[in-house]
């Protein structure tokens, strides 16, 4: 099947309108549902090392004010423009609402290639689009909240918040205007791999539910799933992690350079040391080497995981994809043909509006650090210890038997941040799992995983607006 040139933005619209039919809200409330409220467009000068000046183009949008602060990532990559930050704050929109995360969906982009640039020369574009931002109200911590994305990290989310503090002196709640930051500035600890935490909670769920795994001929749970992954970035390297501590066989890893292949399995800290010496994935000890990176998606596996770009699997490749699961840890994978094809296929396409979350339900969690000015654990630690260490010494009174060392020194743990921020996403993640396959099993016409999960929250965003009415 050949793909029509569908943009983003349209790809994303055309899933929306596919699900708007199942549900019961009016041609208007869908509009603006469907609408991007604002988005800012800017060009600024930055000054180059070698003196030069450079005109960068970027982007701000906020797809929907039904709830606030609005949130999304900032991406730093060549392919930024303003159909793609408009499709990406409408996911955004989509996903809060689906993992019940009371947030508008917002993206931001600057349209460069970060590794073209010096570190002073990105501290500078950073700093100069944060002030943008702050000139134009598009970022607050009760307005709106970035976050990083493909091309960003830790180090410009620090770079964003000193800019907005240094703008807005003795501002309380300063450190909520942006999350992903550093531990040490307010950052969560379990941020970095949340993303692929969450993509492994998803998937997981999934694989435990006995009549969705009997129709993919395929047993319940990961334990021993053959696991393809595309992307060696935060997401696919916390994925891959995640799934081979738990069992699986990460069979295949794959970079933009190339891809790798071994059916004993792969251990992604390996490879990415490898490619951190070599520049390159390719040629690692133990694995073949594949001929290009799309030839990973096409292995006989039973868990393939995009975790790079949009639109990797299309019309012209999906018919070759033979893994039962398709989960989208990336945003925007397939596209529309793809979907079809898989579904004729009897594939199942787990969609990355609620299996990629992960990001935004812990970067909610930092922001709600940021305002109660608190870290998690440090109220109840010490407490939970000293009453689970009451209990035990009471079981073992009773008993006269006395509890193994070690476990005693598990149940007497009282819980850190990042036990609360992990238990805390994993119940996010298997809500939403359950939430999206009720409304898939509650209504035989609705085609497709994807779609059951636009119906949830089309119905979610649709509500805010019954119940607060419509300004003025």
């Amino acid at each position: 099947m050949e793909d029509k040139h569908y943009s983003f933005l349209e790809s994303v619209n055309r899933s929306f309108n596919k699900a708007a039919k199942f549900t019961r809200w009016e041609k208007g409330i869908l509009d603006q549902i469907r609408a991007c409220n604002a988005v800012y467009r800017m060009r600024f000068p930055i000054k180059r090392d070698d003196g030069s000046i450079e005109v960068v183009e970027a982007y701000r949008a906020q797809h929907s004010h039904h709830k606030t602060p609005c949130k999304g990532g900032i991406r730093y990559s060549e392919m930024v423009d303003q159909d793609e930050v408009m499709a990406l704050s409408a996911l955004m929109t989509y996903k809060c609402a689906i993992v019940n995360v009371p947030f508008g969906g917002a993206k931001g982009g600057i349209k460069i290639n970060p590794r073209n640039y010096s570190t002073w020369e990105l501290q500078k574009i950073t700093r100069r689009y944060t002030s943008e931002l702050v000139k134009k109200e598009f970022i607050g911590p009760g307005t709106d909240v970035p976050a990083p994305d493909y091309g960003t990290g830790e180090r410009e989310m620090a770079w964003i918040l000193d800019t907005y503090m240094a703008m807005h002196p003795g501002e309380v709640d300063a450190m909520g205007c942006v999350t992903g930051k550093p531990v040490a500035q307010g950052g969560v600890r379990g941020r970095k791999e949340a993303t692929g935490l969450g993509v492994f909670y998803g998937i997981r769920e999934v694989c435990s539910m006995p009549d969705i795994m009997k129709k993919l001929g395929l047993t319940t749970g990961v334990a021993g799933k053959r696991v393809v992954v595309q992307g060696l970035g935060n997401v696919g390297y916390h994925t891959a992690k995640f799934f081979r501590e738990h069992g699986a066989k990460v069979i295949a890893i794959a970079e933009f350079e190339g891809a790798i292949y071994s059916e004993d399995g792969l251990n992604e800290e390996a490879v990415f040391q490898h490619r951190k010496n070599t520049a390159s994935i390719l040629n690692f000890p133990i694995a073949a080497n594949l001929r290009t990176s799309g030839d990973a998606l096409e292995l006989e596996c039973d868990i393939l995981i995009p975790a790079a770009l949009e639109n990797v699997i299309n019309g012209e490749n999906a018919a070759r994809v033979k893994a039962k699961i398709i989960a989208e840890a990336a945003n925007g994978p397939l596209t529309p043909e793809a979907d079809d094809i898989l579904a004729q296929k009897g594939a199942l396409v787990i969609p990355d509006m609620y299996l990629n979350a992960g990001g935004v339900t812990v970067s909610y969690f930092e922001w709600l650090k940021n305002l109660s000015h608190v870290r998690y654990g440090r109220m109840e630690k010490r407490f939970t210890e000293n009453l689970n260490k009451h209990i035990i010494g009471q079981m073992e009174e009773l008993t006269g038997k006395t509890v193994d060392a070690r476990e005693k020194l598990l149940i007497e743990h009282g819980p850190d941040e990042v036990d609360l921020v992990y238990s805390g996403l994993e119940q996010t993640m298997i809500e939403a799992t359950r939430e999206i396959m009720a409304c898939w099993h509650a209504n035989d016409k609705i085609p497709d995983m994807r779609t059951a999960a636009y119906v949830v929250a089309i119905d979610k965003v649709g509500t805010s607006y019954a119940e607060l009415g419509i300004f003025p």
